[in-house]
């Protein structure tokens, strides 16, 4: 592994690259794998409640807009809708589910518009981190706060439609959960450019 490929692309593909050799069922199988590893995350993110104030927080958006960042925003916005596509079988792999309702008929409801949100705001963490946003922590910060942005817009829009805007939207779907996304957006711009300097020095040592 040069220097260069370190430098460049997304973490996936330097942790585990394709070659030239690859097929296309090699590579074919190699995204399925990490879409099926990203949608477990995702699922278990959803399921961790770790106790904040004002309200518990999942880390699920700090994994959506992560794995964005690590996969490139093909695979990224591809994961998170293979994990949207389990849930709309029915596979209980939301936050909630079983209890709050499965299927198309949760989606539909009030986290309806934050769902949708998750793969526009991966696909931009994910084209924002190929350009090398993931590699400070001015940047990394910066990109999951734009990915937050996506996600939050379509969550509210969402919500406004469907309760009407005379409702307190932004109680319900805002202000209660700002501090615990931005705990998680120190920890992502902290973790993201380590995880950069570990691959590099690990690249560096093989190839003196």
């Amino acid at each position: 592994m040069s220097a260069i490929s370190v430098r460049q692309g997304n973490l996936a593909a330097v942790l585990w690259p394709a070659t030239e050799s690859d097929s296309i069922v090699q590579r074919g199988m190699r995204a399925l794998l990490l879409a099926l590893v990203g949608s477990a995350l995702l699922t278990l993110s959803a399921k961790i409640h770790v106790p904040f104030y004002p309200v518990p927080m999942t880390m699920q958006t700090f994994v959506v807009l992560t794995l964005g960042m690590a996969f490139g925003w093909r695979l990224g916005a591809a994961t998170v809708m293979l994990y949207l596509a389990q849930g709309a079988m029915g596979l209980p792999v939301f936050s909630g589910t079983p209890e709050k309702g499965i299927g198309l008929a949760y989606m539909m409801g009030s986290t309806g518009g934050y769902l949708a949100g998750f793969v526009l705001a991966s696909a931009l963490c994910g084209w924002l981190a190929e350009r090398g946003w993931d590699r400070s922590v001015l940047a990394t910060a910066l990109a999951m706060m734009l990915g937050n942005v996506v996600i939050y817009v379509l969550g509210l829009l969402w919500l406004g439609g469907l309760f009407g805007w005379d409702k307190p939207i932004l109680a319900w779907g805002l202000t209660p959960f700002v501090l615990g996304d931005l705990a998680k957006l120190a920890l992502a711009a902290i973790a993201m450019p380590l995880v950069w300097r570990l691959v590099g020095g690990f690249s560096g040592t093989h190839n003196r």
